[in-house]
């Protein structure tokens, strides 16, 4: 049956599969940067920054050499900002490897910032022709709708997936797995009718499709709320860099006050002086993966900017070369029409 199963998967393959710009290539660093856009990023999303990333990053070395800001700059918009930091450090890692080359089994792919069982399991495949299977969310999917298995645990998971492994073309093998689940076999409403593999499919057969794998309990995201001191001089603003590890780490952001604390002296503690009254600016929420964030934006203008370490000050109206998360860049929107409507008239705001 597994035989039966893999060619008849292959076949639809060949036929079906969707032209995407990382499949028919065997370069490992550009397979390693699409698996890595892709986790946790609908393929759509990943298209509008593939081709940009790699004709700014074109191979390893240009990546490990780029700076930290620049990475980062890069993936703005994609989220999950580790995975940037974990693919320069990878890079980094690689280009100081003795004989310079890049880590050519799953084994050593595994050691590399980032890259967990599914990615070197993928990499290991497609760019090297290792037997080694790759099972993310959709081959999950897959496999418990095929073999009707309710929880399907990791161990079972890898077991299933290289009994059915083609040995000849383990790449293409687990790109099949994971295009069936995106395309076919998807979370709600599986095209049966059309699947290649339906005639073995337990879950088919039992009519429990729909309910394959079972729906796990997610927690609830923990909701907070995060006052930002938002300070503008000049029609600049001032963003300042943050901690190199924790949430959006290295990235730049508004000043927060901290719990109990108030704007103005958060201003005070950077050494700079208030000039106007903090105005509230709308509240901007953002959902993180177990986190709902509020912000609340105060705007303050302050004299003369002090440019000191890990600070920078931003014209909207310029090009920034600086990472800025996504509910920042709309706080600083904010900020900017703001103060652009109380520039051309002083009493439009009152």
């Amino acid at each position: 049956m597994n035989r039966a199963i893999t060619k008849a998967l292959l076949d639809h393959y060949d036929r079906e599969h969707r032209a995407l710009p990382w499949r028919g290539c065997s370069d490992p660093y550009r397979i390693l940067v699409s698996e890595v856009m892709l986790q946790q990023t609908r393929v759509q999303t990943v298209l509008a920054y593939y081709d940009a990333w790699l004709e700014r990053f074109p191979d390893v070395e240009a990546l490990a050499d780029a700076e930290t800001d620049e990475v980062l700059k890069a993936w703005e918009g994609l989220g999950y900002y580790r995975r940037a930091r974990n693919l320069h450090g990878a890079a980094r890692l690689i280009r100081e490897r003795p004989d310079g080359g890049f880590p050519d089994t799953y084994a050593r792919l595994r050691s590399l910032p980032g890259v967990g069982d599914y990615t070197a399991g993928a990499v290991a495949s497609m760019a090297f022709g290792e037997a080694v299977p790759a099972v993310d969310g959709n081959v999950r999917r897959v496999l418990s709708r095929l073999f009707d298995e309710a929880k399907p645990p990791a161990s079972w998971l890898r077991w299933k997936a290289s009994e059915l492994l083609d040995a000849e073309r383990p790449g293409d093998w687990n790109q099949a797995l994971m295009e069936l689940g995106a395309t076919l076999c998807s979370p709600r409403s599986p095209r049966c009718g059309a699947c290649p593999v339906v005639e073995w499919c337990a879950s088919h057969r039992a009519g429990t499709q729909e309910q394959r794998p079972a729906a796990s309990v997610k927690a609830k995201p923990k909701k907070l709320r995060i006052e930002l001191a938002v300070l503008e001089a000049d029609g600049r603003f001032m963003l300042e860099r943050r901690p190199s590890q924790g949430l959006l780490a290295g990235m730049w952001s508004f000043p927060e006050v901290g719990v109990g604390g108030s704007v103005l002296a958060t201003i005070a503690e950077r050494g700079l002086v208030a000039t106007a009254h903090p105005a509230a600016l709308p509240l901007v929420e953002h959902r993180f993966t177990h986190l709902h964030a509020t912000y609340e934006p105060w705007l303050v203008t302050v004299a003369t900017p002090d440019e000191g370490e890990g600070r920078a000050w931003i014209d909207p109206a310029t090009s920034n070369d600086r990472a800025v998360p996504v509910a920042q860049q709309k706080v600083l929107a904010l900020a900017h029409g703001h103060t652009a409507v109380a520039s051309a008239d002083p009493g439009a705001l009152l």
